[in-house]
């Protein structure tokens, strides 16, 4: 049994395709997996959600989402201007450990980077991991700018007193720059933790079956 948070150096970085690479490499491994999604926003309640992308890439899992905005802001404010309520760190930390009595894995995908602020107390995500006691995996984009988002996600990470097992290249570009290739070398320096793996460019339009495929293989080292 083991709790995984999915937190990115910002947003549209790859946190989805890569919980889902996750969670099809713990599938292939014969562990039950279920993906919580706390917050999501920029959804509208008819849409397919994070939850539900994950389930259609990776397969057998099991998902679950505890609320969502339809305004792509941080999910204080898009809570506040939808007049919804706000999900705070007690109810992701038992919503986690519910699945959590049931599955082998359970990944917490973030909604944004770290410390984009859940509630109107200014709670985030890592106050959530705190309260699971979970580490916190990162994933970055390639490129100018992910070694110092990366090496300040991995500051506030070690000032909640929260492990992180490693980064993720969320979208490792088809044809990569110099700075996505100086990234390689750098990014376990500006993390203070090791290079788990880098996931294709576009890898979330594959078919499911092949996307279940190759994702054993791309950052299996992930799980441990």
């Amino acid at each position: 049994m083991a709790v995984l948070f999915v937190t990115g150096t910002g947003t549209e970085v790859g946190k989805t395709v890569t919980t889902a690479a996750i969670a099809a490499a713990a599938l292939a491994r014969g562990r039950s997996v279920a993906v919580l999604k706390p917050a999501q926003t920029g959804v509208a309640a008819h849409e397919r959600g994070d939850a539900a992308e994950v389930e259609r890439l990776a397969g057998a899992v099991t998902t679950a989402e505890l609320t969502r905005y339809p305004e792509p802001l941080a999910p204080a404010t898009a809570a506040r201007r939808a007049g919804l309520p706000a999900v705070g760190p007690q109810e992701i930390a038992e919503a986690a450990a519910k699945l959590a009595a049931s599955h082998d894995l359970v990944l917490v995908e973030g909604a944004g980077g770290l410390l984009v602020r859940l509630d109107a107390d200014g709670h985030t995500l890592a106050d959530a991991a705190r309260l699971v006691d979970a580490p916190v995996l990162v994933v970055a984009p390639a490129g100018l700018g992910t070694l110092n988002a990366t090496a300040l996600t991995a500051l506030a990470l070690r000032a909640h007193g929260l492990d992180c097992p490693g980064v993720i290249i969320g979208s490792w570009p088809a044809a990569p720059d110099l700075a996505a290739h100086c990234n390689l070398a750098d990014l376990p320096d500006a993390a203070g933790a090791p290079l788990l793996g880098r996931i294709p460019e576009g890898a979330g339009a594959l078919r499911p079956g092949v996307f279940r495929a190759r994702a054993p293989h791309w950052h299996s080292a992930a799980l441990g």
